[in-house]
C-alpha cells in the first residue's frame, strides 16, 4: 500500500519495466547478430543467425505475456463491473499472506464443481484459474485463464 505519499508498485508496472529492460537487451542482441551476419565470415554468419533467433523468440514471448496480462485485466474489470469478481477475502491466510492450504483446496473444489455445471462459462473458468493460483498451481491456472479469455472472446464476438 501507499506509504508517505508514495504509490505502491503494481504488477502491471513491474511487467512493463521488465519488458522494457528485456527490449533493450533484445535490441543489443539483435544488433550483435546483425554485425556477425554482415561480417561475411561463414562461422560468424552461422553464429549471428543463431543469436538472432533468441531476440525474435524473446520478443514473441514478451508480446504474448503482455497480451495475456491485458486480457486477464480486461476480464477482471468486466467481472468487477458485473459484481461477479471472485472474492477470496474470507479465506484464512497464513502470516505470509498466502491462503491456508486446506481453505485453498476447498475453494478449488467448489470452483471446479461450479465449472462442471457450466463448462462453457468463461466466468467459471476465471474463478477456476484463481483457485488454481491459490492452490499454488500456476501452470494450470494460466491454462484455465487462457480458456476463460477464449470463451469470453467467443461470447462477445471478438
Amino acid at each position: 500500500m501507499a506509504e508517505h505519499g508514495r504509490r505502491a508498485v503494481t504488477p502491471r508496472t513491474t511487467a512493463f519495466v521488465v519488458a522494457a529492460a528485456l527490449l533493450v537487451y533484445l535490441v543489443l542482441m539483435g544488433s550483435r547478430a546483425v554485425t556477425m551476419i554482415t561480417s561475411g565470415q561463414p562461422v560468424f554468419i552461422a553464429l549471428g543467425a543463431a543469436i538472432f533467433v533468441l531476440p525474435l523468440l524473446g520478443a514473441v514471448l514478451v508480446v504474448d505475456q503482455l497480451r495475456f496480462g491485458a486480457s486477464t485485466e480486461r476480464l477482471a474489470r468486466r467481472l468487477h463491473d458485473e459484481g461477479a469478481l471472485p472474492d477470496v477475502s474470507h479465506l484464512p491466510r497464513r502470516p505470509s499472506g498466502r491462503v491456508e492450504r486446506d481453505a485453498a483446496d476447498a475453494w478449488f473444489d467448489e470452483k471446479q464443481a461450479e465449472l462442471e455445471a457450466a463448462p462453457r462459462d468463461w466466468r467459471r473458468w476465471f474463478a477456476l484459474a484463481q483457485a488454481y493460483d491459490l492452490a499454488g498451481d500456476r501452470n494450470r491456472g494460466r491454462k484455465a485463464m487462457r480458456r476463460a479469455i477464449e470463451l469470453e472472446r467467443e461470447e462477445s464476438g471478438k
